[in-house]
């Protein structure tokens, strides 16, 4: 479930409250729907799945509990609110011990529902990945995730079947885009820890104060804007796994933090005076030159060798191409599937065109490639006129040039395919836009129309 698609469900007989309720919510990105009574509540459960319902408790005909009642027999694991006038919060009461997540009292106060909301959805999103996780224990991950018959992908997979029986820290390295998260998970789902949570954090998307808060969390008036008490990404990885992407563009301040963790076993909140003990399994990645910059001082000596205990890494696309044709058939059926389309194969021509091509975008650009061409395709076979033009077309690879020549013209080019909308860019780039802003600034690309 996507944070910002959770599905609401609404259930009150005041118009008034629906209504204030509804926007409120559709302003904050979710899905909303609205019933005035259990009985229209309970129709609207037949039309799909909900993630979160608020429920009033006095209403005609069936009463809230009753319905809280009837929605947890059909789902257990639903995240049930209650609303409640000042004078019956008894019965809210009790139906916290009936298994309500918790209830809020009219009138109701949009910042406290706000919150109440995003603390629900975090924790529902936090148990379907649980459940995710504990139904395909009884399946290999290595092999059904991890797609690779080259001598380079054979090394990365015995690797993760070594270190994940032990709690080693591991350091994954490859080019943006090989699949160091998907080694993490593929750790982490073979490991003793698979039933507990993985967290996955991208350090380089996140401004440093930003970055503080979301590893160590922060307490009610630590700072402007800390409305409530919320826990970081190190404290809910407790007994889980912490997965920290782009390592090496964390400043020195958040390296000295998070080094005495590390060793520590303990954290303190933004703002807070009492120690916590936490207990996960780090698991870090980067594209970086950590050695190089370790000798220039921009990474500690200490925190590198805390994190470089095992190191994994991941060879380039264009460095293992027999394992092109496997992945491309594995992402046809990938997005044929999601498209409800029959598509057969991939025409010899358009093969020989994605292994001639040198895939500076690794794994994630061929995915992304596949997928235009399953979008795009109107037969029963990928030809190659269906394969992106413009992010397909091999760059002149003439001596002396560089990886990050490569990177820019890969970018420059998804630019001008998208007419610069950026945020189609950083989507089949599969990058947030703060890090195509940055290599945007970077590379010094301009956009001609502007």
């Amino acid at each position: 479930m996507n944070e910002g698609k959770a599905r609401i469900l609404i259930v009150d007989d005041e118009p008034i409250v629906l209504r204030s309720l509804s926007d409120w919510f559709r302003d904050d990105g979710y899905i909303v729907a609205t019933a005035s009574t259990g009985k229209e509540a309970l129709a609207k459960l037949t039309e799909g799945e909900w993630d979160i319902f608020l429920l009033d408790i006095k209403m005609p005909g069936m009463s809230g509990l009753e319905l809280q009642k009837r929605i947890k027999e059909i789902d257990p694991d639903s995240i049930v609110i209650i609303m409640t006038a000042y004078a019956s919060v008894e019965s809210a009461v009790n139906a916290l011990k009936q298994g309500a997540y918790d209830y809020l009292t009219k009138p109701l106060d949009p910042e406290h529902v706000g919150h109440l909301i995003k603390n629900a959805v975090e924790r529902k999103m936090l148990a379907t990945e649980n459940v995710r996780l504990k139904k395909s224990i009884d399946e290999s991950i290595l092999a059904h995730n991890i797609i690779g018959e080259s001598k380079g992908m054979r090394g990365v997979i015995d690797a993760i079947e070594t270190v994940s029986k032990t709690d080693t820290s591991v350091l994954i390295r490859g080019e943006s885009g090989t699949g160091k998260e998907l080694v993490a998970k593929a750790i982490h789902a073979n490991s003793r820890r698979k039933y507990m949570p993985m967290i996955i954090l991208n350090c380089g998307a996140l401004p440093e104060g930003i970055l503080e808060s979301e590893l160590f969390g922060h307490e009610k008036g630590a700072f402007t804007g800390a409305q409530y008490r919320r826990k970081g990404k190190l404290e809910l990885a407790d007994g889980g796994t912490l997965f920290l992407d782009e390592i090496g563009d964390i400043s020195q301040k958040m390296q000295v933090n998070l080094l005495r963790v590390l060793e520590e076993k303990k954290l303190r909140r933004i703002g807070g005076e009492r120690e916590i003990e936490v207990d996960f399994r780090l698991i870090a990645a980067t594209n970086k030159n950590l050695e190089a910059n370790v000798e220039s001082g921009m990474f500690r000596t200490d925190l590198y060798y805390r994190l470089n205990v095992f190191t994994i890494q991941i060879p380039p696309l264009r460095e293992r191409k027999p394992d092109i044709p496997l992945l491309a058939r594995h992402f046809l059926g990938k997005y044929a599937e999601y498209t409800n389309k029959r598509i057969d194969g991939i025409a010899p021509e358009a093969f020989e065109r994605l292994m001639n091509y040198p895939w500076p975008g690794n794994v994630r650009e061929l995915e992304n490639a596949i997928e235009r061409a399953v979008v795009v395709c109107k037969s029963d076979m990928i030809q190659s006129n269906h394969l992106p033009l413009g992010t397909m077309q091999a760059p002149n690879f003439s001596a002396g040039r560089t990886l990050e020549d490569i990177e820019c013209e890969h970018i420059r080019n998804t630019l001008v395919d998208t007419n610069w909308n950026i945020s189609q860019a950083a989507r089949l780039l599969d990058i947030d836009r703060v890090t195509l802003y940055r290599k945007i600034e970077k590379y010094k690309l301009k956009n001609p129309e502007a």
